[in-house]
């Protein structure tokens, strides 16, 4: 279920109040996972007896199969890719990288790995002080990197991700194909097993290939099938780029042969290894064919492979790594990576709406299926993602820390709560980081940044640090782990860095003697970001409003699991944060900010992200949402807000306006054929919009804290048969309409006793 307080009965989750030693808190802790057990054994009994399991049971693999991607033709905005999360490979319709003119003006072709940083040098010696303003907060001096001196660019694009080499068909007289040789194409991506079939003719010829991702390594394999090889008429292109620090899109460029270097360290009749270097930044790329052949440089930074053994078919592995040592090539790879793929389908949560009669429901089941293949091989890295993941460059490549809660939060509401625990320890390297970085603007704590690189260094802008919505986001994160783990090791990894996170949200925030209450800014900017000339009069936005008086509360409850008091600080002022604003009988960004309708709608996150606080008036809410829907700019949108809109409307219960919200006919809301999230011509793909997807379809089906209503985001109507499983075992399956005789079990706990009605 989505996290927060239930809307009526105050904060969910295990609690543990103050104890005196570890032994009582584990021994707690122990009776609380207990009693979670008991629950969910007797709560699958009932659904049994309910006739809510056996027959009901998704057909998980149909489910998926029904949703492969198949393309007879060049699509620039659809491009394919296999993965595992961490290393990713994007295609052309030959299934390799044949083409990547025709696709720079769509979705790139690209070979990104989580480890591909790379960083120019710093002859200057520019540093963040360097474009720091000084901006007044209540009397005193904070400096914030919001100025424009020669470095700032540089500090902006550094680090930068990189693209490593492209692997395309080529011609063996050293000529590159024509999209006029190819005919008769036919591409299926196969999302059960993670396998990529092309099938084409090059001028008459026939050609096969199929291309997987290693799921552990950052290895390519493809089995390639043509007369054309062995007439020696076609052979392979390795191609290894420059770094590209060009605002988004491709992240290489093929201009700069003087630059960097590339060279064969090993070689041999079907084994060899290419050392590539840009600056500090040094990787290799080990080559592998099942026949003998031949790997000839052909110009800088170019390699070419041509068969030698007269056969049809082979298979071509290549292996990216820093480490030389660590390139072992394998040689399971088909069965690791179909093993791997069924073990990810079978596992976590799938939602099945194939028995509704609801015209919507394929175009939504599809976005939910292949949503869930683009963050698992994009997003299960050991940073958070940038918005275009391992496909290509948003800003510069650096990730969004606000956008990280979209990318990730999904995974443990679908039982895969490690892919989002893996990006947390992350947040442990960089706390020095933020803690120097709080301490320079004068607060206490840890002040996490919004654009950055893997060395936690806030990248200047003139918007991105004056935001904070960001802030409280570790400890949503840390409460899902939590929840999935309710341990004395989940509470000892976060206890400390969600402290720090609360010091800094306490020390920021300014008491207002006149108005008796807490406010935020300024200087700040909302999380809508259309207020950025602004940030020396903005003050108490709605969304940041509410979700400090969450964090602080929350940041409470993880004081008393772990022994410890609570902060009363912290909770005075969670109690006294400024009411959040309203101009016309609707909730509005912020106080200071009367704007047109455009932009995020954020100011209906404070109920829909977030649970209901002291602070709602959900008829004021409604209108809002509805003020929203009505008359909003839609071009001035993002992808994750049609999923924030939808969140707030099924805690209002009004389940089919957050159907209209998902499935507006948008172009910022548009799902290309490949499942990317099409923003624009400069944005092409943005995975928050998949993400966020994702989180919101959680919250339809499983509700949230003190929901009692089965799959409460679906209208009954009788229109909508949702069935739903979580980890491979079936929670609930709610047919709609439902029948008086299957009702949903109510459980509950008095005395100790689990109480069923």
């Amino acid at each position: 279920r989505f996290i927060g307080a239930s809307d009526d009965t105050g904060c969910g989750g295990t609690e543990v109040g103050e104890q005196d030693t570890d032994d009582v808190i584990s021994s707690k802790i122990k009776q609380d996972m207990n009693i979670k057990r008991l629950i969910m054994i007797t709560f699958l009994f009932a659904c049994y007896g309910a006739g809510m399991v056996g027959s009901n049971k998704i057909d998980r693999k149909a489910l998926v199969m029904r949703h492969n991607v198949t393309q007879t033709h060049i699509d620039k905005l659809s491009p394919l890719s296999v993965g595992n999360g961490r290393f990713c490979y994007t295609a052309d319709i030959t299934g390799m990288q044949t083409f990547p003119e025709l696709y720079r003006e769509g979705i790139p072709l690209s070979t990104m790995s989580e480890w591909g940083w790379h960083r120019f040098p710093n002859t200057e010696n520019y540093q963040l002080s360097d474009v720091f303003k000084y901006v007044d907060a209540y009397g005193k001096k904070v400096p914030y990197p919001i100025g424009s001196s020669p470095g700032r660019e540089y500090l902006r694009a550094n680090p930068h991700q990189t693209g490593l080499a492209l692997i395309g068909l080529q011609k063996v007289e050293g000529k590159t194909l024509s999209e006029r040789e190819l005919s008769e194409s036919c591409q299926q991506l196969n999302i059960w097993e993670g396998t990529l079939e092309s099938r084409f003719k090059l001028s008459g010829s026939p050609v096969e290939v199929t291309t997987l991702c290693h799921p552990d390594k950052d290895e390519l394999a493809y089995r390639l099938k043509s007369p054309l090889f062995s007439e020696k008429r076609l052979g392979v292109r390795i191609c290894f780029p420059f770094p590209s620090v060009a605002f988004g899109k491709e992240p290489a460029v093929w201009d700069m042969e003087d630059s960097h270097r590339s060279w064969i360290v090993r070689g041999g009749d079907n084994d060899w290894i290419i050392k590539h270097q840009t600056d500090d930044f040094v990787y290799y790329c080990r080559i592998r064919t099942s026949v003998k052949a031949a790997l000839k440089e052909t110009s800088r930074h170019n390699y070419f492979l041509e068969l030698l053994s007269g056969k049809d078919e082979f298979t071509l592995l290549v292996d990216f790594s820093t480490d030389e040592n660590t390139l072992n090539i394998s040689d399971d790879y088909v069965s690791a990576v179909r093993q791997a793929w069924e073990a990810f389908w079978m596992s976590g949560g799938a939602v099945d709406l194939s028995g509704s009669k609801d015209r919507r429901w394929k175009e939504l089941e599809r976005r939910i299926v292949l949503s869930q293949y683009l963050t698992a091989i994009q997003s299960r890295q050991q940073y958070p993602p940038q918005e275009t993941g391992l496909t290509c460059n948003s800003w510069y490549g650096k990730f969004h820390l606000e956008m990280h809660w979209w990318h990730s939060v999904h995974f443990a509401l679908w039982d895969r709560p490690a892919y989002l625990s893996n990006t947390l320890g992350w947040y442990d390297e960089i706390f020095e980081v933020a803690k120097a970085y709080a301490a320079t603007q004068g607060y206490k704590g840890v002040r996490w940044p919004k654009m950055i690189g893997p060395d936690g260094m806030e990248a200047p802008s003139g918007v991105g640090p004056l935001l904070v919505w960001q802030q409280p986001h570790p400890i949503f994160y840390a409460e899902l782990l939590y929840r999935e783990n309710p341990t004395q090791e989940t509470l000892n990894r976060f206890g400390d860095l969600i402290d720090a996170t609360a010091e800094f949200m306490f020390d920021y925030a300014h008491w207002d003697a006149s108005r008796k209450c807490y406010v935020l800014g300024p200087p700040i900017i909302s999380a809508r970001e259309g207020n950025s000339g602004t940030f020396r009069e903005n003050i108490n936005p709605a969304f940041e409003l509410a979700y400090w008086s969450w964090g602080l509360k929350k940041a409470n409850d993880w004081r008393e699991r772990m022994g410890r008091e609570r902060n009363a600080d912290w909770d005075r002022m969670a109690d006294q944060m400024a009411p959040w604003p309203v101009v016309n009988g609707v909730y509005v960004e912020a106080e200071s900010v009367l704007e047109k309708d455009g932009g995020h709608p954020t100011q209906l996150a404070a109920y829909g992200f977030l649970p209901a606080s002291a602070y709602l008036d959900k008829e004021v809410m409604r209108k809002t949402l509805r003020h929203v829907l009505d008359n909003w700019d839609w071009a001035d949108t993002w992808g994750w807000d049609f999923p924030l809109i939808a969140m707030t409307a099924i805690r209002l219960n009004e389940p089919e306006w957050a159907l209209e919200a998902l499935l507006k006919s948008v172009q910022k809301n548009t799902y290309l054929p490949n499942g990317h999230n099409f923003q624009n011509e400069g944005l092409p793909l943005y995975l928050p919009g998949n993400g966020g997807l994702l989180t919101v379809v959680a919250m339809m089906c499983a509700g949230w804290d003190g929901c009692t209503e089965g799959n409460p985001g679906f209208p009954k109507n009788g229109q909508w048969n949702v069935k739903w499983e979580r980890w491979n075992t079936v929670c609930v399956t709610w047919p709609l309409p439902m029948k008086k005789t299957k009702k949903f079990p109510q459980i509950s706990i008095r005395n100790g006793l689990i109480m069923i009605k």
